[in-house]
């Protein structure tokens, strides 16, 4: 079992010397030797370098937790490097200071330590005399080469006199004799003093974790090799712990399929189950093992929260002392502590078995205390646990989080938890999270009636005074622990009140934008601007979503109404404030994410909460330059949303339009494969939830689809897809416009120009692109009188975008050619090849007619029409012949235009700075920032880069 090379006790265990200790008992040799190393031991090197610094300080503490490996590595450390060991375990410490000196005192002898007879015996058990003990350090510090004593399990040594005694022989020792502590616990001894001297060497239980190649290496030597991610994983349920890394593999090599064993074990069922109870569980006393116990169902606590779930007060003692025992309690800091997941998987266990029934009573303490102190997550955890799901809603929706269920990294996981809630209860709180999760997909019928009893509940408690809560509102700790101001939180029932009123205006909004009524969106989104002003600004601070939200719905909705600049302006402000860093709100996951509502998404950590939002309205405003005819910059912002969405794989409503909008494009661009591709794949960020789209979404589909059939030349087909119905409360005037702008393009395909006049004759108002298509149709009828009129009506506000500038030129241009004016023909041709030819918009060409193609021919034309609209020489034509420079993954901000405008008059930084008011350091990040969307590295390049997009 045990070896030495020391000394050579006979058989018995005796000294051959005599009697050991005080009380004429022989030495128990298995005190004195080092332990034998198994023979799946894994050496481990970097430690063996740490231990190798041991001679040259007085003092080396290797600490760590039961089980972590410390007596095996010194032993492995002892027994490679060829030094002489005296070795001593210190299970007699307890017996007596005079038993405790007589066993080191053999040790010593054994380790071939000369001492004299003047050293001499301790006479007693319970004392050692003084002299002995100066006696021993002088004739220690007389010795030319140092003696190493390794004192194991030193975690014994309870009584502070022999850590006295012992730290009294090492200081006057000098330089004879180097001190190994073998240990559990914080060793009773001066250690600032040796720390502040730089003279302790120490291996700590973080530094005894396996690494991860470590932990592969130990598998394999158990004959298991495994993949990386279930080493991890593995690695990450111990946490590098030797004996459950260990146990775990000799308990594998018995099954049928160690692997799946390896993922799957219980704790509380394997040996390791009983290490733990044995050597950590049953050392405790009554107090803290019913604390353990009780703390096993959470996450993680501070001394207040384990103090409400035992309903003592001496948990800060207890978590502080297990910490410094290495009993398996990790210290987060900040005053929060978490069990080791191991040790917690069984606890839970004995938990479970001890007192039936407890757990969910502790989850519901936990969940109470949480919703007063602690961060929103895990209060919900607790709450869904304890199975308390009205105050899990009242939780998410008193703390303004109704958000987080619609939009955002939390959205799915709070999906999830709150998808175990049942019919019953029904509160005000649990009605609106049931109608958050149908609106969020979509499921009008079965959200609104949720929403309308919930709202009736709210409607008839804001009329009736709050009570006030007892006492003041404790703070709130944030999940890394750092305190927070005080929060509006259980209690606080005016700003609950306000909190739940406003969360259901939230979903108001969005169930007007569903159905399709802009009017009731806009009454709606007035409520809630009024509402605010009830709520406390922290908590509308914290939950920035909700506010975006609010803008992106009411956004949609004014885009179905066709009031576009009101709209762009909703999108815009969260575009723009989208771009901020995360707030409060997004909170920090929780040191071991196990809980379903933390943030899942390890690619995107500190992913705001609106970012999500953002995505959306950025696909929105990419359809409103697409409305505009500006479809290069309606490509970019569809490209930016799609990028920037790829880390957060969820849809909303209304997200689809981004694919739609690029289908739109690649159809100006005669890209029909791309378009059909585009069309056919699922709606952006689609998963198996999928929701149904609003109004927009649904409208623009059909009437992408519509356009595509009719350049495919199936001119039924287009006729069908543009004549779907969108079901909406109120009519959409855009999408009615371009519907009848499809239809007269088929009309006009099949050769019947008088039913595409009369259809678009109908269209009210002074769009651009229905008046194009109105004079096309006029023109094709032979009306060009009428159609020249209805060009003079098209009086942009700005300047025209590209699809609105080459359509109008190339109907002046065939015009031009009926009235004889050759040379204003050409002319205008030119014009609208240079227009199209930056977007690459061939559609209008391909549209014209036959009296275009010879022109192009010219060759005044052909040059300008080479490589993209027409084959180069020798160069077939297709779709990629001109290379697309990289579109910008996001917009350029309003500030950072107006940098580049000054950039391209030749202004210096001082000049622009001047000019805008603003510092030079301020120029010059608007600068940094709009170098890097532009992907360019220059000012010329900017400038330039800019010009090619139409920036400038």
């Amino acid at each position: 079992m045990v070896v030495t090379t020391m000394g050579v006790p006979d058989e018995t265990g005796a000294d051959p010397h005599g009697p050991a200790d005080p009380c004429g008992d022989p030495f128990l040799r298995t005190r004195f030797a080092i332990p034998t190393l198994p023979v799946t031991y894994l050496r481990r090197d970097r430690l063996l370098g740490h231990l190798d610094l041991a001679p040259r300080t007085p003092l080396t503490v290797v600490g760590g937790a039961a089980g972590a490996g410390k007596t095996l590595l010194v032993a492995d450390w002892a027994a490679t490097r060829g030094r002489r060991v005296a070795w001593l375990t210190a299970q007699m410490a307890d017996k007596g200071r005079g038993t405790f000196w007589a066993y080191l005192l053999q040790a010593l002898r054994l380790a071939g330590v000369t001492l004299s007879a003047e050293v001499g015996l301790p006479a007693e058990a319970g004392r050692v005399d003084d002299a002995l003990l100066t006696r021993l350090a002088a004739e220690l510090s007389a010795r030319e080469a140092p003696v190493t004593a390794v004192i194991d399990e030193y975690d014994r040594v309870t009584d502070p006199e022999i850590a006295d005694q012992l730290e009294f022989v090492l200081r006057h020792a000098d330089t004879g004799i180097r001190l190994v502590l073998v240990t559990r616990t914080e060793p009773l001894l001066p250690l600032h003093r040796y720390r502040a001297a730089g003279a302790v060497t120490e291996i700590r239980n973080d530094e005894l974790a396996f690494t991860f190649e470590e932990a592969g290496d130990l598998l394999a030597l158990h004959g298991m090799r495994l993949p990386p991610d279930e080493i991890g994983a593995l690695l990450a349920r111990t946490r590098g712990w030797a004996a459950g890394l260990r146990l775990s593999a000799l308990a594998a090599q018995g099954e049928r399929d160690p692997r799946s064993y390896l993922r799957e074990f219980e704790a509380d069922r394997t040996t390791i189950g009983d290490y733990l109870i044995a050597e950590v569980l049953r050392r405790q006393r009554a107090e803290t093992q019913d604390l353990l116990l009780r703390i096993s169902v959470l996450d993680r606590f501070c001394p207040a929260l384990a103090d409400a779930l035992t309903g003592r007060a001496d948990a800060e003692l207890i978590l502080t002392a297990l910490h410094r025992e290495n009993a398996f309690v990790e210290d987060l800091g900040h005053s929060w502590f978490r069990l080791h997941p191991l040790f917690r998987e069984i606890l839970r266990a004995h938990l479970r078995a001890r007192h039936p029934g407890l757990e969910t009573e502790l989850h519901r303490r936990a969940a109470a205390w949480l919703r007063r102190h602690g961060p929103l997550g895990e209060t919900l955890e607790h709450a869904a646990a304890a199975g308390d799901w009205a105050a899990a809603a009242d939780a998410l929706v008193g703390d303004l989080a109704l958000g987080e269920l619609l939009s955002g990294p939390r959205a799915e996981p709070l999906a999830a938890l709150f998808s175990a809630m049942g019919p019953e209860p029904r509160t005000p709180a649990t009605d609106l999270v049931r109608a958050a999760r149908e609106l969020s997909a979509g499921d009008l019928d079965r959200g609104l009636p949720h929403l309308e009893r919930a709202a009736r509940e709210l409607d008839g408690t804001a009329s009736r005074p709050a009570q006030e809560p007892h006492g003041p509102v404790p703070e709130r700790d944030e999940p890394g622990g750092q305190p927070r101001q005080p929060a509006p939180g259980a209690g606080d029932a005016p700003a609950e009140q306000a909190a739940a009123r406003l969360g259901c205006t939230l979903l108001r909004v969005l169930a007007a934008r569903l159905t399709g009524s802009p009017s009731r969106a806009e009454a709606a989104a007035r409520h809630a601007e009024e509402l605010k002003q009830e709520v406390p600004g922290r908590l509308l601070d914290r939950h920035p979503e909700l506010t975006a939200l609010l803008r992106a719905h009411l956004g949609a909705a004014r885009l179905w109404a066709g009031r576009f600049t009101e709209a762009r302006a909703a999108l815009t402000a969260v575009t723009d404030r989208g771009r901020a860093t995360p707030t409060a709100s997004a909170q920090v996951p929780a040191p071991e994410p196990a809980s379903p509502v933390r943030t899942r998404t390890p690619a995107a950590p500190g992913r705001p909460s609106t970012a999500q939002v953002r995505e959306e309205c950025l696909a929105h405003l990419a359809l409103l330059d697409h409305l505009d005819g500006r479809p290069g910059r309606a490509e970019r912002k569809a490209l930016a949303a799609l990028a920037a969405g790829h880390a957060d794989p969820r849809t909303l409503p209304g997200v689809g339009p981004a694919t739609l909008v690029l289908a739109a494009v690649a159809t100006d661009r005669d890209e029909l494969d791309r378009a059909e591709t585009l069309l056919a794949a699922p709606p952006d960020g689609d998963d198996a939830r999928q929701p149904v789209r609003d109004p927009v979404t649904r409208a623009l589909h059909a009437l992408v689809t519509a356009r595509l059939l009719l350049a495919r030349g199936d001119i039924e087909g287009a006729l069908e897809a543009a004549d779907r119905t969108v079901a909406a409360e109120e009519p959409s005037p855009w999408a009615e416009a371009h519907a009848a702008l499809v239809a007269a393009g088929a009309h006009l395909a099949d050769g019947r120009p008088e039913l595409a006049v009369k259809l678009l004759r109908e269209l009210p108002g002074e769009d651009p692109l229905c008046l194009l298509g109105a004079a096309r149709a006029e023109l094709a009828a032979g009306c060009p009188s009428h159609a020249l009129d209805l060009l003079d009506r098209i009086h942009p506000r700005h300047a025209p975008g590209p699809l609105i500038a080459v359509r109008t030129a190339l109907l002046r241009a065939e015009l031009a050619g009926i009235e004889g004016d050759r040379e204003a023909r050409r002319r205008l041709v030119a014009q609208a090849l240079r227009e199209a030819r930056r977007d690459r918009l061939r559609s209008p060409f391909k549209e014209a007619g036959p009296w275009l193609r010879p022109l192009l021919a010219t060759p005044a034309l052909r040059p300008l029409a080479e490589g993209w609209l027409l084959p180069g020489a020798g160069t077939p034509y297709t779709a990629a012949t001109v290379p697309e420079p990289p579109p910008m993954v996001e917009e350029l901000s309003a500030r950072e235009r107006d940098v580049l405008v000054r950039l391209a008059e030749m202004m210096s930084t001082e000049e622009i700075a001047a000019d805008l008011f603003v510092s030079v350091n301020t120029v010059k990040t608007h600068l940094k920032s709009a170098y890097r969307k532009l992907g360019v590295n220059r000012r010329h390049d900017a400038v330039h880069r800019a010009r090619e997009l139409g920036l400038l």
